[in-house]
């Protein structure tokens, strides 16, 4: 099984690098993030005529999470509300950041979690609460299936070498000690870092801003990640950043990264 994690910047404007994409790297599973567009308007022809399913958890302008699958998933559900229930708040499912569904004995999570803005605003409180109900979402999740993949945007650097230059980070939001330690917690739940466990190195970044010619200097931060559960950690085989669609004209500022899991002994 091959799943990837890419946050678009808008589905229906990158949208031909999408499709180029998955033609070229037919995954099973490509979790969207920040597709910024309402279900009924998210570009599902495109993708079924490569023959994907599309399930989708939209808004107008902002978030948007969307799972394309070329096989029918089981047990789709739709934000935090769909696991935990009313008792969490609307609140924290008034901006559609999370999808979930299974397949082949997968649960399969899709986040688009919070980017924070800047430590000192409400949306960085916003952040960490929202983290906090991850955890809790997530220990749901746990509790229901052995095998858990957790991908998505983070929005969050977790250690000193993902990013380009750490030097004052504990200021700089996706990069906060208490950003990291929300991450930790979620984490210390059972969940692994696929990428870590095959690329030790420095210098590996999967989000690049625009400015400054970032990606061209490779000036980039690792905030986009696939966590495991202890099963799945067991049988990954690969987990790679795919850098191609960041060099195309207008691209997203984000590249995807893929995950292969193996069979089931």
């Amino acid at each position: 099984m091959k799943v990837a994690t890419w946050n678009v910047n808008s589905v229906r404007t990158r949208l031909e690098h999408v499709t180029n994409w998955l033609t070229d790297n037919p995954v099973d599973v490509l979790c969207l993030q920040e597709t910024k567009v309402v279900d009924d308007d998210f570009p599902r022809s495109p993708f079924a005529e490569l023959g994907y399913q599309t399930y989708i958890y939209g808004q107008k302008s902002y978030n948007g999470v969307a799972l394309v699958s070329r096989t029918p998933l089981e047990e789709v559900n739709y934000g935090f509300g769909g696991i935990l229930g009313d008792a969490i708040g609307a609140e924290w499912d008034a901006q559609k950041r999370v999808i979930s569904a299974v397949l082949d004995g997968v649960r399969i999570v899709n986040l688009y979690v919070p980017n924070g803005s800047s430590v000192s605003s409400d949306k960085y409180t916003y952040k960490l609460g929202w983290l906090n109900i991850l955890r809790e979402y997530l220990k749901t999740l746990l509790e229901q299936h052995a095998e858990v993949l957790v991908c998505g945007d983070f929005n969050i650097a977790l250690e000193d070498r993902d990013i380009h230059d750490p030097k004052g980070r504990e200021k700089e939001v996706m990069a906060t000690d208490a950003e990291r330690n929300a991450l930790k917690a979620i984490l210390e739940l059972g969940f692994a870092d696929a990428f870590r466990k095959f690329n030790q190195e420095d210098g590996q970044f999967s989000w690049w801003d625009y400015r400054a010619a970032a990606f061209r200097r490779n000036l980039g931060w690792r905030i986009d990640h696939h966590y495991l559960s202890p099963r799945l950690y067991d049988r990954a085989l690969d987990c790679l950043i795919d850098k191609t669609p960041r060099k195309l004209e207008k691209p997203s500022d984000h590249a995807p990264v893929i995950v292969e899991i193996g069979s089931a002994t």
